[in-house]
């Protein structure tokens, strides 16, 4: 949203200085993408919505072509390059802004859900104050611990849990970093100041304005619920076995195709590969590699499924339905949710499988072949 009335100037610093390891992905985190842009896209958009006059943002060394890329198209900016420390890079930007600066925001850019509102609130603090930060209440109960081994309580009522963007009157905050003398770096820019002897407001936090850390913190940005939908054909000639949803079936002729051709497992892995949107069976086994030339489906099914989990999600259910007029399906039925729910590592309460007939009508109503069309919901763990 838009802020009104409009804010008073500030500008604005976002430390994307640090290596981002933990995350464990190709790129330093905030570069990564997150939400369908760079991580850092995300804050620096924010503070020039809110109408930052500028914004300084610490880039690691080296860092300049991703940082580029990143904030490509993007007006009122400028790159430092940070330092060592998460505090030296902050004092490297803060010596960037024009020495008029009144207000400045500094926020780190693993915070990528920055809201309109807390950004007012910030900024309508220093009219009273020479610095404020966002906080939370702490909610859980607090040990003091020694080792393995609680010795005491802390009383929760009096702490708060801190975020960034934290806001400050410039010159205070400039100069409370120039006069830094701690021995070790300080843990967010709050104490700096407050080192100096100023005051530090308190305003309201947003639960949605979470440190991403870890490749997990990504992963649970992925929609809660994701469905995907399979269909396969195949034909119907003599002399093949007929493998149908995992099981040998007695029957007077069988399916072909370069596998096994068991339409009912193709249909469950394309509807598998859809939900995480990983293209199809073909792409990952192709008919023109020789490799799998009458190769069980079963090992497309354990694919699939294990390319379900690593990317964070877990099946919650299956519903295949096989059309065709020969076999008859119900006797084999339970057998098939039984072998499908052991491929898929699922209860079998959680495999569906349905069998129709077209009326004689089209190429299944002639016998000429079978179809299996799936549906596979996955869910986020």
């Amino acid at each position: 949203m838009t802020i009104s009335p409009p804010l008073p100037p500030f500008a604005a610093i976002v430390v994307a200085a640090g290596k981002g390891l933990r995350a464990g992905g190709p790129v330093p985190k905030q570069f990564a993408r997150w939400r369908g842009k760079p991580v850092v896209r995300h804050s620096v958009e924010a503070l020039l919505t809110a109408g930052a006059t500028k914004v300084i943002v610490a880039i690691p060394e080296n860092g300049s072509d991703m940082a580029a890329e990143a904030l490509e198209g993007l007006e009122r900016i400028a790159l430092v390059a940070g330092g060592a420390t998460r505090q030296g890079s902050v004092a490297l930007a803060l010596k960037a802004l024009d020495a008029d600066c009144e207000r400045v925001l500094i926020h780190d850019a693993a915070r990528p859900n920055l809201s309109q509102d807390v950004i007012a609130r910030l900024i309508g603090a220093l009219g009273a104050h020479e610095g404020a930060i966002p906080v939370l209440p702490v909610v859980d109960s607090l040990a003091v611990a020694e080792g393995d081994l609680m010795t005491g309580s802390a009383p929760r009522e009096a702490l708060r849990r801190v975020q960034t963007p934290q806001a400050f009157r410039y010159p205070a905050i400039a100069a409370a970093h120039a006069a830094w003398t701690g021995a070790q770096e300080a843990g967010d820019d709050a104490q700096v100041l407050s080192a100096a002897g100023e005051t530090v407001a308190l305003v309201g936090g947003d639960e949605a304005l979470q440190k991403l850390t870890i490749g997990e913190d990504f992963m649970n940005d992925l929609p809660a619920v994701r469905t995907g939908m399979g269909y396969d054909v195949h034909r119907l000639v003599a002399g093949e076995e007929l493998w149908l949803g995992g099981l040998q079936i007695d029957h007077d002729m069988g399916l072909a195709g370069h596998s096994d051709a068991d339409v009912a497992l193709h249909a469950l892995v394309d509807a598998l590969l859809g939900a995480i949107g990983e293209g199809d069976i073909g792409t990952h086994f192709p008919p023109s590699d020789a490799t799998w030339k009458g190769a069980s489906s079963d090992k497309f099914v354990l694919h699939a499924a294990d390319l379900v989990q690593q990317s964070g999600y877990r099946i919650g259910n299956i519903d295949l339905t096989i059309i065709c007029e020969a076999p008859k399906i119900g006797p084999y039925r339970p057998a098939m949710r039984e072998r499908i729910a052991g491929l898929l590592g699922v209860d079998i309460g959680q495999v569906s499988i349905k069998a129709t007939t077209t009326e004689r009508l089209g190429f299944t109503g002639r016998g000429e072949g079978i179809a299996a069309q799936a549906i596979a919901t996955v869910i986020r763990d």
